[in-house]
């Protein structure tokens, strides 16, 4: 199968949640025997912080401007399986076109960031990577999220007629349990790229912990962090991680911090990729509570939730051998549900699908 992606980024993994997932796909979807092919805009604020120069069994296709990469792209529609159009492609518009007029390759639309798609469609604004005929004349259209309202919501709103989960994962060959680094160590650590939207409760689970426990070290991984962060003499600060460090960041922590976006928190059934890295690495985790998150881990049992300061106190003085009880049944439960081999059969199967219902309906009926 020979799948064309039109998406925000793969070559870089600095200040966004795609990269990292579009290459454990890739990656496993190549491994399987499958062809893709990866169109990214070549704008700055990616190109100074590359990471990823070739896409591995694949062919990374960089563009200045949309017209001068036109050809290239009809040219590899025409003999695609599959064309896939994601949320905050800054040609997804122009991309939805062309496949549609192509007419060759199944028209797929993945949604990474679900909850600020249909945020933006309840307060009466412009989605700008959906055109004027919604998500209607897509096959297949992938959420990030799921739980009960996104059929709805994407069918009600934009017209969407097969809607899917495709959640989160972890690349296993990068995020595994290694031996811990001195200075990543930490007594509670935090892998996250800075956002307004989260700042409440990373306030609350992490910098009001911070304060009242000076005698712990606190650890912040990420990009963005403005220099009115409220940093207190024991959070620490290293600016942004590649995917190659993560592993030595989460398991050099003696429990890891997952803080979700709000209005992913506030809709659910969203689980960050971060979840899934950390648990892959057997870091315990502790987590802002959300609906939907007993369905990928059990509270108390595989995860530790934390709704407010009161909560993330007590986490800290978990005993080490249950914190790694804890870690390591979510290793467990990750290893078996949510590994990026696994999503990249999850998505071919959906594929599949997709294409054999487009085909019954495309059949005549019987006289």
């Amino acid at each position: 199968m020979k799948i064309v992606i039109f998406g925000l980024t793969i070559s870089s993994s600095w200040g966004n949640g795609h990269a990292t997932l579009w290459r454990g796909l890739c990656k496993h979807l190549a491994r399987s025997g499958h062809s893709v092919v990866f169109f990214e805009r070549d704008v700055p604020y990616y190109a100074s912080a590359r990471d990823l120069h070739e896409l591995a069994g694949g062919q990374l296709r960089l563009f200045s401007n949309w017209d001068d990469v036109l050809p290239l792209a009809r040219s590899d529609l025409r003999d695609a399986d599959v064309a896939i159009v994601t949320s905050y492609c800054p040609d997804a518009i122009a991309a939805t076109e062309l496949t549609l007029s192509e007419g060759r390759a199944l028209p797929v639309f993945y949604d990474l960031d679900t909850p600020v798609t249909l945020a933006k469609l309840l307060a009466g604004g412009a989605v700008p990577y959906i055109g004027p005929r919604g998500l209607r004349d897509f096959a297949l259209v992938l959420s990030f999220t799921g739980g009960p309202r996104i059929c709805n919501e994407f069918r009600d709103r934009l017209g969407a007629c097969n809607v899917r989960p495709l959640y989160g994962h972890v690349d296993t060959d990068i995020h595994r349990p290694v031996p811990s680094q001195s200075h990543y160590r930490a007594h509670l650590s935090y892998l996250g790229t800075y956002s307004q939207d989260r700042q409440r409760a990373l306030e609350a689970l992490f910098v009001e912990p911070a304060r009242a426990r000076q005698d712990l070290r606190f650890l912040i991984g990420g990009a963005q962090y403005p220099e009115d962060f409220p940093w207190s003499p024991n959070i620490y600060f290293v600016q942004h991680l590649p995917p190659s460090e993560h592993a030595s960041f989460f398991a050099s922590s003696r429990l890891t911090l997952n803080v979700t976006r709000r209005a992913m928190a506030e809709m659910g059934w969203c689980p960050s990729g971060r979840l899934f890295e950390a648990a892959a690495c057997k870091a315990p985790l502790l987590s802002d509570d959300w609906p939907g998150i007993d369905e990928f881990f059990a509270p108390g049992h595989e995860i530790l939730i934390a709704r407010d300061e009161k909560d993330a106190l007590p986490a800290l003085t978990t005993a080490d051998a249950e914190l790694q009880h804890i870690a390591a049944r979510a290793y467990e439960r990750t290893m078996d549900q949510h590994t990026s081999d696994k999503r990249a059969g999850e998505l071919i199967s959906l594929l599949e699908q997709a294409a054999s219902l487009g085909a019954r309906r495309q059949q005549p009926e019987e006289a």
